[in-house]
């Protein structure tokens, strides 16, 4: 567990001076934050962290995650995240090798240019930052992409909905538009806001979905169900509390 002073802070706006049953709700306010107001930051693991982060199973959580609204609408947006971007998909260590091992399966889902880059530059690519990658196409669209009528797919994924393999896709592909950062050794979860996804969010509101319930089964691919339910008792609480 979190030492004590590093449980979550939560936004000022709503939970100024209320405590908040972990067992309820997956946070707390830290008591001696309470007189900081509104515009003030938590240090918290040797970081300054904005007062819209929570806390659950030692994962920092932006409330973003919880209020945005968004669910994919492939016919408006033609699957451009799969296709803008200066750089290829976040990858984890483990997943260059699963892309290694399901390339003899997938390739047949990929376009030419597709085949040719990954070809040409690995199975994944590794930036000036360290960073794993996937490899890009002319440095334009995903070398895993695929199309289907008009639309950029996921060739990974594609060849997963055809029952030809047990993996998806990436996790960071998964669990768009969550993004993780690293805070020390905890992980950040963060709404990426990319003017590409206005269509998701219009969608989104429409539906009534908030960034979370969209991407469920990442999360739970990610982090187990615990995770997700503590993440949806924690949403349902603010609901009730705002009503």
């Amino acid at each position: 567990m979190l030492p004590a002073r590093y449980l979550a802070v939560c936004s000022f706006r709503t939970y100024r001076r209320r405590r908040v049953s972990a067992q309820h709700a997956g946070f707390f306010l830290e008591e001696e934050a309470y007189e900081l107001g509104e515009s003030a930051r938590c240090f918290c693991l040797g970081k300054t962290l904005p007062l819209n982060m929570i806390i659950i199973e030692e994962k920092l959580v932006s409330e973003d995650i919880l209020d945005v609204e968004f669910a994919c609408n492939l016919t408006a947006c033609k699957g451009a995240c799969c296709v803008e971007g200066d750089e290829g998909a976040i990858l984890e260590e483990q997943e260059t090798d699963i892309l290694k091992k399901i390339y003899p399966v997938v390739q047949e889902y990929l376009t030419e240019e597709g085949r040719k880059a990954i070809e040409k530059q690995g199975y994944h690519i590794v930036n000036n930052e360290g960073e794993l990658k996937t490899p890009l196409i002319n440095n334009g669209p995903c070398a895993y992409v695929t199309y289907q009528d008009g639309v950029a797919l996921c060739g990974i994924e594609k060849a997963y909905r055809a029952g030809k393999l047990n993996w998806p896709k990436p996790v960071s592909c998964h669990l768009y538009p969550i993004r993780i950062n690293k805070v020390g050794e905890y992980d950040a979860l963060n709404y990426e806001k990319w003017d590409i996804c206005k269509p998701a969010c219009k969608h989104g509101k429409k539906l009534h979905v908030p960034v979370y319930r969209f991407v469920k089964d990442a999360l739970i691919r990610k982090y187990g169900p615990s995770f997700y339910e503590a993440l949806d008792a924690t949403f349902v609480y603010r609901q009730e509390q705002e009503e």
